[in-house]
């Protein structure tokens, strides 16, 4: 009698625990929201009061309602998060390396002078030495700067690369970036991906593609063999279309003061996606089926030429001329006229967020994904070190988000239909981030105002308070879990408020002017570059200002008025008595007070060019003495 040996796995899942704590709080927590919305709704159908109470109530209606649904959206990260483990050591026993699949890697660069060629030649050094077959890895960078100092830094990588490529596989090196090696010894947009698509279809042509952005570099040798755990023949996922690696980052202080780690975004969430339809793909560190941008698993949509089909097979040299000219005439501005390419085929247009656009529609065909998060980071970039860049990216992932959200593919109508309630509710979370900005600035300036008027607006009751602290310690133990400290939870929080302040608030209103025909800012990309005084300011866990951005008014405003809410607050009581009545307005306006330290230091404390600019600080005062009058005035005239 014959016996069969099982091969040993080349990956496994595990459903985590805290799921089913998870499903009971969200069932415990719906029922409390709807008894705050509830009460809501009696206050205002019996509201005998001043017009500023009446409209204060009907802000604060507005508000929970808006947190409500995206706490709701939020649920669908919490229901069925899973961990996965990949065993490249297991490749051998089903897959020759001979026989491993070819693969593409675009990266993508835009400006020199905040994206340093030296480092894009680094990230490209580093995913050149990957334990692979050499001649199975092709490598494409699209400058759409097009510098010719970027040009040059290539060729003297290449030079480089001769001997740096040897030396990594003959010693084993896992710092195959130089700059991380030597370190350690010693002390973007959607239409290139689009020609890189095609381009790269005319001359490898290979059927497995990494996306990276030219400041995120190869942490792992080990990666792409990780992926075939995955993405190969036998390994049991015939209708993965890509596998999605975190992004993480060398070089965060210790607090990480900007939340650039974006826990949830990179860490939290795509594990909470994993256990039902997979994550999003978020632009970086992501490897495709070079078959998902032709329709869905069971729907293929063929090219308009068959050199672009996913199984056809260059059999020309690469420097051929028939190869380099049909490649020349892939990359023509005009070629993708009376196609289907951005719509149909390859990745996706018409949104400033690409990514999430692009991987909300290939799962929207069908097409699932995974989440692969080895103990060794697969790639680490760079953060920026100052507030304005920090809140300028998020401003513009805002942009993009609204135009998904508003569009005849939105979540909430097109993905419900497409892929279910819970995985559209997981891409609604993002689509609608932008709108947090409604609530956030409702509470930051709504109570504060009330309080130095003397109307109490919150009802003496501890439904508040548990909805308060239930959110926030669910979200802190969500954050720890996910390899973070309670030091960096608190920047997270601070962060998420000042983005509803800034970024998601003009994020929003630059997206509404843009629909309505009227003039807004182009694409900025963020910069990499590390000046030396901000980065010893970043370093001590000093925000970085500097610059007189409109977007910092409102945040200052908030942080002024706080402060003089809090103070007055206690005034007002010890003259008057009814803490009890004032206490919960008290408490927003001194947690708002406690977030905005590091703005009373810029404003005062500080002398060094990143302190928040005079200018900014006197325009906040002003245009809080206004708002004041003007509620004082609404309460005499009544």
């Amino acid at each position: 009698m014959k016996t069969t040996t099982t091969p040993p796995p080349l990956h496994s899942q595990r459903p985590l625990r805290r799921r089913h704590f998870n499903r009971l709080f969200a069932a415990a927590y719906t029922a409390a929201i709807l008894s705050l919305l509830y009460h809501h709704t009696l206050t205002l159908l019996h509201s005998t009061t001043t017009t500023v109470s009446l409209s204060v109530s009907l802000l604060l209606f507005l508000a929970n309602a808006i947190l409500a649904y995206m706490w709701s959206t939020a649920q669908s990260f919490r229901m069925n998060p899973v961990h996965r483990r990949s065993f490249p050591e297991n490749l051998q026993n089903s897959l020759r390396r001979k026989d491993f699949p070819a693969v593409d890697i675009f990266i993508c660069t835009a400006d020199p002078h905040k994206e340093p060629p030296v480092g894009v030649a680094n990230t490209a050094l580093s995913v050149m030495a990957y334990d692979y077959p050499t001649e199975k890895l092709s490598v494409y960078v699209s400058d759409d700067g097009g510098s010719e100092l970027t040009a040059f830094a290539f060729m003297e990588a290449a030079k480089f690369g001769k001997v740096w490529l040897p030396f990594c596989r003959e010693n084993d090196v896992t710092d195959t970036c130089p700059d991380a090696y030597f370190a350690s010894n010693y002390a973007l947009t959607d239409k290139s991906l689009e020609i890189k698509l095609r381009v790269s279809a005319s001359m490898t042509n290979s059927p497995i593609i990494l996306t990276l952005d030219c400041d995120m570099y190869s942490n792992d040798p080990l990666t792409v063999q990780r992926v075939l755990c995955y993405l190969a023949v036998n390994s049991g996922n015939p209708n993965c279309g890509y596998i999605q690696f975190p992004q993480r980052y060398h070089g965060l202080n210790k607090s990480d003061i900007y939340a650039s780690e974006h826990k949830r975004l990179f860490l939290a969430n795509p594990i909470g996606m994993d256990g039902l339809n997979g994550p999003n793909y978020v632009g970086t560190g992501c490897f495709f089926r070079r078959r998902v941008f032709f329709g869905g698993p069971f729907s293929y949509i063929d090219p308009e030429n068959r050199d672009l089909d996913p199984n056809h097979i260059v059999d020309k040299p690469i420097n051929s001329k028939e190869v380099l000219g049909l490649a020349h005439h892939f990359a023509s501005c005009n070629y993708e006229n009376q196609t289907n390419w951005g719509s149909k085929l390859g990745f996706r247009y018409g949104s400033l967020v690409e990514d999430y656009y692009t991987g909300y529609r290939l799962q929207c065909e069908g097409w699932r994904s995974v989440f692969c998060d080895p103990k060794r980071p697969a790639f680490l970039g760079d953060v920026p070190i100052s507030l304005n860049d920090v809140l300028s990216q998020t401003k513009r992932w805002s942009i993009g988000l609204l135009e998904v959200s508003f569009s005849k593919y939105s979540p909430i109508t097109f993905g419900v239909k497409a892929m279910g309630i819970l995985m559209a509710q997981a891409y609604a979370h993002y689509a609608f981030w932008p709108v947090w900005s409604i609530p956030i600035t409702i509470y930051a300036f709504a109570p504060s105002l009330a309080l130095l008027l003397g109307i109490p607006i919150f009802p003496k009751f501890s439904l508040y308070a548990f909805l308060f602290l239930g959110a926030y310690v669910q979200d802190c133990l969500d954050f720890i879990s996910a390899r973070g400290t309670f030091q960096r939870w608190w920047s997270d929080q601070r962060l998420w408020l000042i983005r509803g302040l800034s970024s998601f608030l003009f994020g929003s209103i630059e997206y509404t002017s843009k629909r309505l025909g009227m003039a807004t800012h182009g694409f900025n990309v963020t910069s990499k570059v590390m000046d030396n005084e901000q980065s010893k300011r970043y370093n001590q866990g000093m925000f970085e200002f500097g610059v007189a951005s409109p977007m910092f008014v409102p945040l200052a405003m908030a942080a002024i008025l706080n402060l003089a809410a809090f103070l007055g607050g206690f005034v007002l009581v010890l003259k008057e008595g009814g803490f009890d009545r004032f206490f919960m307005q008290i408490f927003i306006a001194g947690f708002g007070v406690l977030n905005s330290l590091p703005f009373y230091e810029a404003m005062v404390l500080r002398s060094d060019k990143g302190k928040m600019p005079m200018k900014t600080t006197i325009t906040s005062i002003l245009l809080v003495g206004i708002l004041y009058g003007i509620c004082l005035l609404c309460t005499i005239v009544k």
